[in-house]
């Protein structure tokens, strides 16, 4: 993925997670969405016409699109205020194959900075498909992910890599980030997961 392009993965997040959480309006979130999916939709044809039938180079071009795509989904389902099930089902989609890209990455390219980053996106993807077409009430669970890998998967690796820092990062942070990064997803879910008070409440009404 483009350095700049990974940088404004990070900003879609952050607007993304504040719009879980209730900060920021969905339409208002859906245009930012359609600027960021395009952005992401247009990068990865550039960089494929311009990769010399390097497979590698096509390979890591193609996993943009499950950005741009996934952006552009969520801007028109937004400004439209689509039914969520369809983007959800997409997100459990590019969730198996961002396990594929984890995978190569650990494997074949032997990137484990970005293997495990990889893995963080499929976890959120997971997310957005329990949220979206699941129905599960982690709203703002979700939220307090997605702010969390805005920085942690996006800005900060871009920032870094635009200042000629990020080869700098070695595995043993990268593992230890991963490790806080889960200890902090495990206790954000017990402290944002709904009490049995709330789920019979929420029943209730929908009856």
């Amino acid at each position: 993925m483009g350095t700049v392009g990974l940088m404004y993965v990070g900003a879609v997040l952050f607007i993304n997670s504040l719009m879980l959480l209730g900060k920021v309006e969905e339409k208002s979130a859906g245009i930012f969405n359609l600027f960021i999916g395009a952005m992401q939709t247009i990068t990865p044809f550039y960089l494929i016409f311009t990769a010399k039938g390097d497979p590698w180079s096509i390979f890591n071009a193609s996993g943009v699109f499950l950005f741009g795509f996934t952006y552009l989904y969520v801007g028109i389902s937004n400004l439209k205020n689509l039914d969520s099930s369809g983007l959800g089902w997409y997100s459990l989609w590019v969730a198996i194959l961002a396990i594929g890209y984890s995978f190569i990455n650990f494997t074949e390219l032997n990137d484990i900075k970005f293997g495990i980053i990889w893995i963080m996106w499929a976890f959120l993807w997971t997310l957005f498909y329990l949220l979206l077409a699941q129905k599960k009430d982690i709203a703002i669970f979700t939220g307090w992910i997605a702010l969390i890998q805005a920085f942690m998967t996006a800005t900060v690796p871009a920032f870094l890599m635009l200042i000629g820092q990020w080869s700098k990062i070695g595995t043993k942070v990268s593992w230890t980030v991963t490790f806080i990064s889960i200890i902090a997803f495990i206790i954000i879910y017990w402290m944002t997961k709904p009490s049995p008070s709330n789920k019979n409440y929420v029943t209730t009404k929908v009856e």
